[in-house]
């Protein structure tokens, strides 16, 4: 005996019904966490008026929290403080509508071995006779996008001197550099 017409569309409308809110619920948890994709962060830096410092800085998550990777190139010979600055903007000539370091939560600057720091303070990277310089660095008090200091659109600023661990800033001197930090297009192999 076939079923009546109005059982099998009754049972096509609650399939339908189903799907629907299976493809909601799916919807808003993407929307719960849009960032949630993001694994890698760059910055291309640009030199600031008079310098010629530039390269990339990439940020990359891990287990254990940010992987920071940087090669600059045009930078005088020896060792340079790096850090995220609080705002994203490089526009200025200076480098510093980049505001201040990046300190969300009102800790005493520092360099990475010391874990009370300005999150950040990335310390220090060292440029060779050529001017090039490659630095790697794991911490664990900044998150890409995450609810603890996120660093999505803030700065990674290039300094002058190197970052002697002092307060208020570790007496880095002028900005060489400055880059806005984003989300990471895939990198060619």
């Amino acid at each position: 005996m076939k079923p009546p017409v109005m059982v099998v569309a009754m049972s096509v409308v609650a399939l339908a019904l189903g799907l629907a809110m299976m493809s909601a619920r799916a919807a808003e948890s993407a929307q719960a966490d849009p960032w949630a994709s993001v694994h890698e962060l760059a910055a291309h830096v640009m030199p600031t008026t008079g310098n010629q410092c530039e390269g990339t800085v990439r940020f990359v998550k891990t287990d254990k929290g940010v992987k920071v990777i940087a090669d600059l190139t045009g930078l005088p010979a020896g060792e340079h403080a790096i850090h995220i600055h609080e705002f994203g903007d490089c526009a200025c000539g200076n480098g510093t509508c980049a505001g201040g370091h990046y300190n969300p939560e009102g800790k005493p600057h520092g360099l990475p071995a010391t874990e009370n720091r300005h999150a950040g303070d990335l310390g220090n990277l060292l440029a060779d006779k050529d001017g090039k310089a490659h630095y790697e660095l794991d911490v664990d008090n900044i998150t890409l996008t995450g609810p603890r200091n996120p660093i999505i659109g803030r700065a990674v600023i290039v300094h002058e001197k190197q970052d002697d661990g002092s307060q208020p800033v570790g007496n880095a001197g002028s900005r060489l550099g400055c880059g806005t930090i984003g989300v990471a297009g895939p990198r060619k192999q």
